[in-house]
């Protein structure tokens, strides 16, 4: 195993401390500290050690993909790494967004060809689920909750002008499409009046308290509302949400491990300043009620457990070794890359140990051995989903 060195994105809404805290360092932080990227993303690669100097793991796959990827990998997405490991730490709400399936990327990206970086809305031909273990209490926006749920949140605000945005969602998961499509479709110059009348409205609740919340962070945006149409939930550590294709979904606050596949495609819904393309967004996203969206740890064997997801770009482990449960091995296949997210543990994939504290991370080739973990620590293990 090597060390590997992620990039802290500084991202508006990041934390002071989350990431601080994780790895060691002084709190609070010099400037919002939002995502460590621990992965081989063209947008922020990680390094590792050569020759003295840290090379992008970017090129390190693209130049000796048979040695980083191994070759069942290889064949099934190229010469790049198909999963990118975050840790992402919010101190503010992230937008509102959703992202496309394999297809809809594919056939995005090409018909966006030629077009100027600020009115593309796909990056690369490739899709992004995603899966968030909370760190520390965790709260997000994810997927639609039962249409009668979001009619009756809105209605108590008694403001005539969301009175068809109600009646939609009064006929069921059929009138979602229209319920987007009306509050995101608000003439700019009247979103700060209906707003305004909205959070001046004597309505009382966690639905009310939430849309006057993110009105307050984004002024004037209509995503205040959408968000109604979401459950709205709060994870204990260990505790999951996982982000299919086309569901709609913001993080609010708190910090966990992200993994995902390495795309950088959004569709955004609102809460922010950035640009809504409404008409794709309607394309992706499904307007179908997400039962459940949080998912709790699932047991593998002594101090280990995952998340299974139903895509074949990555896996994610969580392994805690401890007096009880010193050592652990994981037959995972490579690559395969570690965080240590708490205490000291050890390493070794049969290529050389390596002795890691809370915040550090490792890579190992697809060639190394079956994964031994030891110490006293908390780890998470990122690899593809291919068995």
């Amino acid at each position: 195993m090597e060390p590997l060195y992620g990039p802290i994105r500084d991202y508006a809404w990041g934390s002071r401390s989350a990431i601080a805290l994780l790895q060691g360092r002084e709190v609070p932080s010099v400037g919002p500290e939002a995502e460590l990227w621990l992965g081989a993303h063209p947008g922020a690669p990680a390094r590792v050690d050569r020759a003295g100097q840290r090379v992008s793991l970017c090129d390190l796959v693209r130049d000796e993909p048979d040695q980083w990827l191994g070759q069942r990998v290889s064949e099934r997405f190229g010469d790049r790494l198909p999963f990118l490991l975050k840790v992402l730490a919010a101190d503010a709400p992230l937008s509102l967004q959703a992202h496309p399936d394999a297809e809809q990327a594919r056939v995005g990206y090409a018909a966006e060809a030629g077009r100027p970086e600020e009115q593309r809305n796909y990056s690369d031909p490739h899709h992004k689920p995603e899966l968030l273990v909370a760190l520390t209490p965790f709260e997000a926006l994810c997927g639609f909750r039962d249409p009668s749920l979001s009619a009756e949140a809105l209605a108590a605000f008694g403001v005539p002008e969301l009175t068809p945005v109600v009646t939609a969602l009064r006929a069921g998961p059929a009138g979602l499409r229209t319920a987007v499509r009306t509050l995101l479709g608000w003439p700019v110059a009247r979103r700060h009046e209906l707003l305004a009348t909205v959070l001046a409205s004597s309505a009382d609740g966690p639905d009310a308290e939430l849309t006057r919340r993110l009105a307050q962070a984004y002024p004037g945006d209509p995503g205040a509302l959408v968000a109604l149409l979401l459950h709205h939930v709060r994870l204990v550590p260990g505790e999951a949400i996982w982000m299919p294709a086309g569901n709609l979904h913001a993080y609010l606050s708190g910090c966990g491990v992200e993994i995902m596949a390495a795309s950088d495609n959004v569709l955004r819904g609102g809460l922010t300043p950035k640009r809504v393309d409404v008409d794709e967004l309607l394309r992706v996203l499904r307007f179908e009620v997400l039962d459940d969206p949080v998912r709790a740890a699932q047991p593998v064997g002594p101090g280990v457990d995952w998340w299974p997801v139903p895509v074949d770009d990555f896996a994610l482990h969580r392994v805690r070794v401890d007096p009880a449960v010193p050592s652990v091995t994981l037959p995972l296949p490579g690559p395969r890359v570690v965080l240590c997210a708490g205490g000291s543990i050890t390493v070794d994939d049969g290529a050389g140990a390596l002795t890691m504290v809370s915040g550090e991370a490792a890579i190992g080739t697809a060639a190394g051995e079956p994964l031994r973990i030891d110490g006293a620590g908390l780890a998470y293990v990122a690899t593809s989903g291919l068995r």
